[in-house]
């Protein structure tokens, strides 16, 4: 278990200073005469004790949240109650959350799950060539959406720059895509820099909630400005120094699209750890993997080199694709260390 290191006294008394800050922000309150009834709306962005909410006009207001709500994330349909006079810069007060439809949540080390946004429709895992293209990090994703039941969408972004790379990476990556395509998942290739597949984009995005995810320099906020060139998400490159993406947006944020629906952009993430899920449920979210589950010999099987196994005998058969097999053992082995202990989960 990873040991936290203590705070000197400068740094308790930081906190404290702070923490002080923060009660004293959320101190808001109205009387009912300063309050509009409650009116559906839309939270847009999420920051600390406030969220920007959308009415149904289509305008945004800077709303307190009151302490009684629990979770409230990008995507949530809330009743909220205009003010007569602002305070402290607030519009309004967050009153209660509509009962969520979908929700798409990140495992967090120290404080297990923590939601991301909520009521999607459809998921695009946006993945690139540049940082390098990672099928077990595009697999971690599928698993979270085939156990939250919400549509995935395999992206490949920045395509322009596959004839530039070494001919093995390339042909590696266009196999791959085309696997995804035969398991059944819908698979774009797209570029923001030449628009290439963006028309292909625009029409899936149509009448849909939808949140973009990846890790972080795969070039989700370019391509949110190629898809709302209205909007100016904030970029940043590929570090030089390390070759991973660097965080560019900071809160899931809300954008309505002019052909119906809505685009999430999320903050970046460079790894979805799955270890609040437990290897019988992460092997059924490998869809293709269903048909042969429960024809092993064993009940326990581990899919590995287990006699009797249903899953290596379909590989061998050329029935499921090995490298498949091969990244959900990867995600298991990697969940035996990733998983926080009862202790220290929640802190």
């Amino acid at each position: 278990m990873v040991k936290r290191r203590r705070l000197n006294k400068g740094q308790q008394r930081q906190v404290s200073v702070n923490q002080k800050k923060r009660l004293k922000n959320s101190d808001i309150e109205w009387t009912d005469s300063q309050l509009n009834p409650p009116e559906a709306g839309r939270v847009i962005s999420r920051f600390g004790q406030h969220a920007d909410i959308r009415d149904e006009q289509g305008n945004t207001y800077r709303c307190h949240i009151r302490r009684v709500i629990g979770s409230l994330v990008c995507g949530d349909s809330v009743l909220w109650s205009r003010a007569t006079a602002e305070q402290q810069g607030m519009q309004g007060v967050v009153v209660a959350v509509q009962e969520r439809e979908s929700l798409l949540s990140r495992p967090d080390y120290y404080d297990g799950l923590k939601p991301v946004a909520a009521n999607i429709d459809q998921i695009f895992i946006i993945s690139s060539v540049l940082p390098s293209f990672s099928s077990p990090l595009i697999d971690r994703y599928l698993i979270a959406c085939e156990d939250m039941g919400i549509e995935p969408v395999v992206v490949l972004n920045k395509a322009d720059l596959l004839p530039q790379i070494d001919e093995h990476e390339r042909l590696h990556i266009e196999q791959r895509l085309k696997d995804y395509e035969s398991i059944g998942y819908k698979v774009l290739q797209v570029s923001s820099t030449t628009q290439r597949g963006l028309d292909s984009l625009q029409d899936l995005l149509k009448d849909s909630i939808s949140i973009v995810v990846g890790q972080s320099g795969v070039g989700k906020s370019s391509l949110v400005n190629q898809l709302l060139p209205n909007v100016n998400a904030n970029t940043n490159l590929v570090s030089g120094n390390s070759g991973l993406g660097q965080h560019t947006t900071t809160v899931a944020t809300w954008y309505d699209l002019k052909q119906g629906g809505a685009l999430i952009d999320s903050p970046g993430i460079r790894e979805f750890s799955l270890w609040h899920l437990e290897p019988e449920r992460i092997a059924r979210c490998y869809v293709e993997f269903r048909d042969y589950l429960g024809g092993c010999k064993f009940r326990d099987c581990k899919h590995a080199d287990d006699p009797g196994c249903a899953l290596q005998e379909a590989v061998s058969n050329n029935q499921l694709h090995e490298w498949r097999l091969s990244n959900y053992h990867r995600i298991i082995e990697t969940m035996k260390t990733q998983k926080p202990s009862r202790a220290t989960r929640g802190k």
